[in-house]
């Protein structure tokens, strides 16, 4: 925890650049987890479908996250290319991070997925600085994913079960094929809605909302299995078709959303830690753009 003490101390001037990486990232992690209303997720409001979360705990776990990134774009930066020696890395990092993410939850899984998917993207962003496009980032990260890590331990996590028992496709085969829902549907909407002149939260919620109509999330259907995934997905469709989340029509379907997930218990996680991608993507050119260009 002492890096990150002195990195938050630090002048944004004097940061490295593996530093302002995993600066985005956590920055990523507490805008998801701030921004309501989400259905059945913790946000500003409540703690969601979730007994053993609220918001405090989400931001606790975000910044404790923030070595681990830091520690990820540094192995790339070092290594300088996709292989088995840097997978191997990022791997063990992020066990490594999980492992402090814990400690500081009293045991709570508050970012296993989002280790994953924003710590491949990290190391996608540090392995090029002249290529921070989506589609280059979720090709890097992609590439990175389809290499076996040797070093990881047989876990029979949450996700990998549903995938097997449901046949779809869990977070790490999301990441094997570039995030698909991050590039090809979240922030093409969060560009859409922008344009439309809605509000940033409302572009947010609606980036979200997107990604949730087509997402297979091995969380939802954990909880509250194929009724609970399709009641996410329609529903998040309903609210889309309504006008999104600016609109007063689809402020009551996003209404209608929750209470649904709510009564079924199902939180769409795994739809969450893709918008947190989405905004760690969303914003590289605009804070590192500028710097990279120069290095």
């Amino acid at each position: 925890m002492h890096a990150f003490n002195v990195a938050f101390n630090a002048s944004p001037a004097s940061l490295s650049w593996a530093e302002r990486l995993a600066d985005l990232a956590v920055d990523a992690l507490i805008d998801e987890a701030d921004l309501s209303p989400k259905p059945a997720l913790v946000d500003r409001r409540s703690s969601g479908a979730h007994q053993d979360l609220h918001l405090g705990l989400m931001h606790a776990s975000a910044l404790s996250l923030w070595p681990a990134f830091k520690e990820m774009a540094e192995a790339a930066l070092a290594i300088g290319e996709v292989n088995q020696t840097l997978r191997e890395a990022v791997g063990r990092i992020g066990r490594e991070g999980e492992a402090a993410m814990m400690r500081t939850t009293g045991g709570v899984n508050t970012h296993r997925g989002a280790i994953w998917a924003l710590g491949l993207l990290v190391t996608a962003a540090a392995l090029n600085a002249l290529d921070l496009s989506p589609a280059g980032l979720g090709a890097r990260a992609g590439c990175l994913a389809l290499i076996e890590d040797r070093q990881r331990p047989a876990v029979n996590s949450h996700g990998a079960h549903v995938a097997r028992t449901f046949g779809v496709m869990g977070a790490r085969e999301q990441a094997q094929m570039g995030f698909p829902a991050v590039i090809q549907t979240g922030l093409p909407q969060l560009e859409r809605s922008r344009a439309a002149g809605h509000c940033e939260q409302n572009a947010r919620l609606d980036t979200l909302l997107a990604i949730m109509t087509t997402l297979s999330d091995t969380c939802v259907l954990y909880r509250a299995g194929e009724r609970g995934l399709h009641a996410m997905q329609h529903g998040a469709r309903r609210v889309l078709d309504a006008g999104g989340s600016a609109t007063l029509g689809g402020r009551r379907a996003l209404h209608e959303l929750d209470q649904q997930l709510m009564g079924l218990n199902a939180s769409p996680g795994g739809a969450a830690d893709l918008l947190a991608a989405c905004l760690f993507i969303d914003s590289l050119e605009p804070a590192l753009g500028t710097q990279t260009r120069t290095l």
